[in-house]
């Protein structure tokens, strides 16, 4: 498709949505289909639910309107929609300023540019159509043309329920120019946009010394005045403050509570009564959702402030905390990365994996349960199972920690880090290793790291390369395994026959002489130990792999080596054990011979071809893995 065509598909998108037409054809539209009319809390909970919402296995809700650029964040999102959800129902909470509070990188400014950019996606939908009065610079609902004595009428029949009144603007257009004549006011639909300021407002604090209190409210038009005679003419005032354009939608205030206190005292009547003081004029009805976001300090330094109390009382705070899930955090480098152009630059396997778990060890608090360290508190953040811990353990871990997750490395320093690694010259693959020296070094560049804080991060940092070794042997030991997924079944087998004929205390047929034998003892103990499982533990081990076995046969379901975490752990060490000296042998060896060149080819071949890795890392791997091995 040409560039012609797809502006002249453009062009009719566009006049599609330009409907104009009077207020009686409007209210046959509203009478049809109520939900043009819903207010602003209504509708951003409109959106949200058009998006889907799902409920996993777990309990945890799935919001499809986040869920593409949110990460992790599943109880404060589910805090939110809850906010919009209770709002939507007029409740009291709509009359409250919605507060996101958390560390710096964390993720606050991100949802609510996602609910600007999606009110103003969805105000371009057959269900998130808007509808506003013509020439309002409020962007009236045209509801509010109807008297009050006829509102009740209307809404005990069609079910149309009615808020507001109409702006000095709307008001004195009615009277002067259409007679008061209602049916006849001109309506047109329009589309939230925060470029052209409709729907949309966004207030930043300055120097309280040159900042005005007319960026929120509007101003007196000064060239006016003179042709209206006085400020107390709506034609003579601007009524162009973020307040006042971000009428119907929502309204953004960054780092509100850095904002001087005159500006406000103005979100205490538009929070709780949601009037607008403007100039010269009577309380202007304004019907908004107001968010804004800060960190920790600030917000406990504003609970502090007694003077503060009557805008604390009309707040709704809600945590937004660093990610303490490795996989989640993972996401986040994907998806910034795919924004980037790094066609030329390969990220190796597990490097993303590595930055991630270095972020999220740092934020997490050491545990009082004996034990329980940092790495095992975050594989079981992670869903992975841990020797020892169980999922319930989860609870009581976050219950001991309740702050967790509001300190620790930001994203962005993440992000920042592998930035600098990638645009090194004649870079062409970032491994883990890359990575780790980039987190290493900018710790020293960074002015809020002291050097208390900074001992503590390299300590973290020798922790995850303790983790990435284990993990890098793994992948090379895997990479010779031919055949490995088949040489797991067959081990898996193995031990499973040997394991069920155990815990049903019958014998087992050799597959070679046909006889009846005794379970193998020492083939089951030589995969069980691979993981820890003690001789007084065995028994229960097996039982609880039987238990397994049988509850997936019910539902119908394969049993496979990864079905049982520790099992698959176990087997795979298992296999890697018989291979370690054929791995130590070829990947150490400075002149291998063509046998062990044969060897190394295959392997790399094998970790491009099936594992995501490139000439390069595949080579630094075996390198790395070969020294490893040597110690």
């Amino acid at each position: 498709m040409d560039l012609s065509r797809r502006l002249e598909e453009y062009r009719g998108g566009e006049e599609r949505l330009a409907w104009r037409g009077t207020f009686r054809n409007y209210f046959d539209l509203v009478v049809k289909n109520s939900g043009i009319a819903h207010l602003a809390h209504d509708r951003v909970y409109d959106m949200i639910k058009d998006a889907g919402i799902d409920t996993d296995e777990d309990g945890v809700k799935h919001y499809g309107f986040f869920e593409e650029d949110i990460f992790g964040l599943h109880n404060t999102l589910e805090q939110l929609v809850e906010y919009f959800s209770s709002a939507a129902k007029r409740l009291e909470v709509r009359k409250r300023i919605l507060l996101l509070m958390g560390p710096v990188g964390g993720g606050k400014s991100s949802i609510i540019t996602l609910l600007k950019r999606g009110l103003e996606k969805y105000a371009r939908t057959d269900n998130g159509a808007i509808y506003s009065i013509v020439g309002c610079p409020m962007h009236e609902e045209p509801l509010h043309l109807i008297p009050e004595p006829l509102r009740p009428e209307i809404e005990k029949e069609h079910g149309i329920y009615i808020e507001g009144d109409l702006c000095p603007v709307c008001s004195h257009r009615l009277h002067e120019e259409y007679h008061d004549r209602i049916e006849d006011m001109p309506v047109e639909r329009i589309a939230f946009s925060e470029k052209k300021r409709v729907g949309i407002g966004t207030f930043s604090p300055s120097d309280p010394k040159s900042q005005d209190i007319t960026e929120l409210t509007g101003s007196v038009d000064l060239s006016t005045i003179g042709q209206f005679g006085a400020e107390s003419d709506p034609r003579a005032y601007r009524f162009d403050g973020e307040l006042n354009i971000a009428n119907r939608g929502l309204m953004e205030f960054i780092e509100m509570l850095k904002c001087d206190e005159k500006f406000l005292y103005g979100l205490l009547t538009l929070s709780q009564e949601q009037n607008i003081k403007t100039g010269r004029f009577s309380m202007i009805y304004a019907d908004e959702v107001i968010v804004s976001h800060t960190n920790e300090n600030e917000y406990n330094s504003f609970i502090a402030n007694k003077r503060a109390e009557a805008l604390q009382d009309r707040i709704i705070m809600i945590r937004v905390p660093y990610i303490l899930k490795v996989s989640d955090e993972m996401q986040i480098y994907q998806k910034l990365l795919g924004q980037s152009a790094l066609e030329n630059v390969h990220i190796a396997p597990n490097t993303l994996r590595v930055a991630s778990i270095f972020a999220v060890l740092s934020r997490l608090e050491p545990s009082k349960k004996a034990g329980m360290s940092l790495i095992k508190k975050l594989k079981l953040y992670d869903g992975q199972e841990v020797e020892d811990f169980k999922k319930q353990d989860l609870k009581e871990l976050r219950d001991e920690a309740v702050r967790e997750g509001m300190d620790g490395i930001s994203p962005r320093y993440i992000i920042d880090s592998l930035a600098r690694a990638v645009s090194k010259e004649g870079v062409t693959c970032i491994t883990p290793i890359d990575a780790l020296r980039a987190l290493r070094d900018g710790l020293s560049q960074s002015t809020r790291i002291d050097q208390e804080e900074r001992e503590r991060l390299l300590n973290l940092i020798a922790e995850t390369r303790k983790e990435y070794d284990e993990m890098a042997k793994k992948e090379v030991q895997r990479a010779f395994v031919y055949s490995y997924e088949e040489s797991a079944r067959t081990l898996l087998n193995n031990y499973l026959d040997n394991v069920e004929a155990f815990c049903n205390k019958h014998k087992i047929k050799d597959p070679i002489t046909e006889e009846e034998v005794e379970p193998d003892e020492k083939l089951m103990r030589a995969i069980e130990e691979q993981i820890g499982v003690s001789e007084n533990a065995k028994k229960a081990f097996r039982e609880e792999i039987l238990i397994r076995l049988s509850s997936l046969a019910r539902r119908g379901q394969q049993f496979d080596y990864t079905s049982h975490e520790r099992l698959k752990e176990a087997i795979e060490r298992k296999l890697f054990a018989d291979l370690k000296d054929v791995v130590k042998i070829t990947t150490s060896s400075k002149t291998p011979d063509p046998e062990q060149l044969r060897r190394i080819n295959e392997v790399t071949n094998r970790l491009c071809a099936e594992h995501g890795y490139c000439p390069v890392c595949a080579n630094e791997l075996l390198k790395y893995v070969g020294a490893l091995l040597s110690r």
